[in-house]
Parts: structure tokens; sequence; C-alpha cells
């Protein structure tokens, strides 16, 4: 079993968890209350900016054969992701120029990018928003809710781009071989931060 593998295995019970949380379970059946959504997507938006800096971070030390992957991870979460954010504000009412971290946001983010000190390191921190993302938004499609803007968040989620992304993470991951023990800690860690993530104020 590869690591990715291995550490999806184990990381399994927390994204049934999120599933459970009452944020994703609004989500998923289209009636979370716009405030909650605003919330957290501004949250969000802020935790995606520095989500970049912990790619531009590790491509500074990848080698040459990671260094493309790194950059076209870097530019989706930049130029595709955040563009989703920002469509969706202008539907939530949210305000993302003056936004501010929460607790939540700050942690993790703070985590993310210590982390990224060492590049197989950060890679085992960051992997949990890629898998897990893409696993809840495969978990949600499967009963997609009527409210659009919240079928559009999944839908993002689910888009070929950005499973072809999160297979290439678990490629670098698998080819960057952090100390097993090492990478379940962070990996753990990061679950555990994406978890309390969905409950930010």
């Amino acid at each position: 079993m590869s690591l990715a593998a291995h550490l999806e295995r184990i990381g399994r019970p927390l994204i049934e968890e999120q599933l459970a949380h009452p944020t994703v379970a609004g989500i998923a059946r289209g009636d979370l209350p716009d405030p909650v959504f605003r919330s957290w997507l501004e949250q969000d938006y802020l935790y995606l900016l520095d989500y970049v800096r912990v790619f531009s971070k590790l491509a500074a030390q990848a080698p040459d054969t990671h260094l493309g992957y790194l950059v076209d991870l870097a530019h989706a979460t930049f130029h595709d992701e955040l563009a989703l954010h920002r469509a969706l504000a202008a539907e939530f009412d949210a305000d993302l120029d003056n936004a501010t971290k929460g607790p939540a946001c700050q942690a993790y983010t703070t985590f993310l990018l210590a982390a990224a000190a060492d590049y197989a390191e950060g890679l085992a921190a960051l992997y949990p928003c890629m898998w897990g993302y893409t696993t809840i938004g495969a978990a949600l499609a499967e009963n997609p809710p009527a409210d659009p803007r919240y079928r559009r968040w999944i839908d993002t989620y689910t888009d070929p781009t950005f499973l072809s992304l999160t297979t290439r993470c678990a490629r670098l991951l698998d080819e960057s071989a952090p100390p097993r023990a090492r990478a379940e800690s962070l990996f753990m860690a990061a679950m555990r931060h994406e978890l309390a993530f969905w409950s930010v104020p």
C-alpha cells in the first residue's frame, strides 16, 4: 500500500466526522443558513491564500520532476478555487476584502506554513485538504442539493481537473517518501484542523 493510500485509510474516520458536521450536512441538504456559509466562505478564502503560499514554499524546495505539478496546484488554487469563492461571495454577501482570520483559520495556516519548511513533511501536511475535499465532494454529489449555489460548490470538488490535481498530489507525497510515523502525525493533525474549520463562527 502506498503512503498516500495508507494515510487515506487512517484518515477516513475523520472524513466521516466531517460529513456528519452540521455545516457539511447543511450544504448537502442545501439548507445551510446563509450567515453560516458566509462566515465559512470568508475564512476559507483567507485559508486558500495561505494554501497558495504553502505550494509556493514547497515549489522552492521541489526536485525538478515535481516543480511543474506544484506550480499547477498553486495556479489552480489561486485562479480556480479562489474565483469560485469570489463568485459565491456576491451571492452570500461575503466581505472577502475585509475578512480577518478566526482562531481555526489562524491555527491551520500557521501549522501548514511551518510544516512546509520541510518538503516531504509539507506534502503530508497539505494532503488532507486536497484529498478531503475530493472525498467529501464525491459523497455530496451522490445526492446533490437543489440550491444551485451549494451545488456549484460541490461541482468544483468533483471536477475532473480537481480530481487530477489530487491524484498528482498523492503521487508527489509517495515519491517524496517522508518518514511514515512523521507523515502520519502531520496528516492526522491536518485532518483535525480540517474538522475544526467547519465550526468557524
